[in-house]
């Protein structure tokens, strides 16, 4: 309902029904002022246009923003459960935001390539914090026993989670950055050659 006053057939209508009131008030409807004004209002609402579907958000500065904020809530979160979580876990969850905080930052880059914007998303947003939370769900006497038969602990497994979204996200942000280190080098090589070039 809400979504509808604020809509472009809501305020069409309205326009309409304004101009069944002005019409009104000039004497040229009669007593039979508010079926015009209904008539023109339902007339204006059916001729504007419908609003257009948004499947995916448009405004990346404002996703990128709110989700960075959330990864920041999450490492604190794991932070402050240090007495729980291991410490190799603490410190990849760090890690892991540090990388994705930065990847969320080049909006530029996420805007022209939706791929790699969708995959960023996932890390950040589904994949690092199911695996903490499934970690944080278990009772703290049961996450820190060892297990029968050399199988791993649930704090090795999430170790061994947060080391593999690690090496993901170093792998998506060689990729972000591959143009700037491209052009790194290029520099490097153009300052050689003029400094070959200025020596006698």
């Amino acid at each position: 309902m809400t979504r509808y006053l604020g809509s472009t057939k809501n305020l069409v209508g309205c326009v309409g029904g304004l101009v069944g009131v002005l019409l009104h008030l000039a004497g040229a409807v009669g007593s039979a002022w508010p079926a015009v004004v209904a008539g023109l209002y339902a007339a204006g609402a059916l001729l504007a246009p419908p609003e257009k579907v948004r499947l995916v958000p448009v405004d990346v500065v404002t996703e990128t923003g709110r989700l960075r904020a959330e990864l920041d809530e999450l490492v604190r979160e794991v932070g402050a459960q240090s007495s729980r979580v291991p410490e190799p876990a603490v410190a990849a969850v760090g890690r892991i935001g540090a990388v994705l905080g930065d990847l969320l930052a080049r909006h530029d880059a996420l805007a022209a390539n939706p791929d790699l914007r969708h995959t960023v998303v996932r890390l950040a947003r589904t994949d690092l914090p199911l695996s903490v939370q499934t970690y944080l769900n278990l009772p703290w006497w049961f996450a820190v026993r060892q297990r029968a038969g050399g199988e791993p602990s649930p704090g090795d497994e999430l170790v061994t989670q947060l080391g593999l979204l690690e090496a993901e996200a170093h792998r998506l942000a060689e990729r972000v950055y591959a143009a700037d280190v491209h052009q790194q080098a290029d520099h490097t090589r153009y300052l050689r050659e003029r400094d070959a070039g200025e020596q006698p």
